[in-house]
């Protein structure tokens, strides 16, 4: 960078100097090129020595956020993140980045710990510029500034995606194979001793059927 604006420094002396035009042109072609160069590299360095920055500050290890609550108004969308502690911290420990459709939050050096959480393709979108957060007692509150005053059914297009299906696999016109769809569901996700009643009652169903197909002469 250095020998860059040297290089740029001494094209300008010269083009002050230069009395014939096609001299004039190369050196202010050469004057361009390199102010490009110099714009093109300073963002690199800025983002180099501001992510090494960022590692030096970081201790102890990263935790992923996964608990949260969340509510909201008509203005809003609020997440509920409880964090022993937090209060205690330096406000510019705490971090948190918005776009249009995302945030993702960065809490630094928290009992030794680092802990990070990010929504992405957020169910609306939100304004930036109206977005913020506040550090309460155990607590970091995000405030998601909606674009619109619609009411949110969940926090993300991926749940959202993912209740849809949900409903769809259960909504026939046949009720048996919607039960028997819910009754699926219900043993891959239960326990041991849900799995057993299950099963049990599927026996006893199957007996039952086989009683009013096939039923005993007297």
């Amino acid at each position: 960078m250095e020998e860059l604006q040297k290089d740029l420094d001494e094209v300008k002396d010269l083009l002050k100097k230069a009395t014939r035009k096609r001299l004039y042109d190369v050196l202010l072609a050469e004057k361009n090129k390199i102010e490009r160069e110099i714009k093109n590299q300073t963002p690199l360095k800025l983002k180099a020595e501001s992510s090494e920055e960022e590692k030096t500050s970081l201790t102890g290890y990263v935790v992923k956020i996964n608990n949260y609550a969340w509510d909201q108004s008509d203005k809003f969308v609020k997440i509920y993140i409880t964090l022993n502690g937090v209060q205690h911290l330096p406000a510019e420990n705490v971090h948190v980045r918005f776009t249009d459709r995302s945030f993702d939050l960065l809490v630094k050096n928290l009992n030794n710990k680092n802990y990070t959480m990010t929504f992405n393709n957020l169910l609306e979108p939100i304004s930036v510029e109206g977005s913020s957060w506040k550090i309460k007692t155990d607590m970091i509150l995000i405030l998601c500034r909606k674009k619109q005053e619609v009411k949110w059914e969940c926090l993300t297009q991926v749940e959202k995606e993912t209740k849809e299906k949900e409903k769809a696999s259960y909504d026939t016109s046949d009720p048996s194979e919607g039960l028997m769809n819910l009754l699926k569901k219900m043993y891959a996700e239960g326990d041991d001793e849900m799995k057993r009643s299950i099963n049990k009652a599927w026996v006893e169903s199957r007996e039952k059927q086989a009683r009013e197909e096939h039923p005993l002469d007297i």
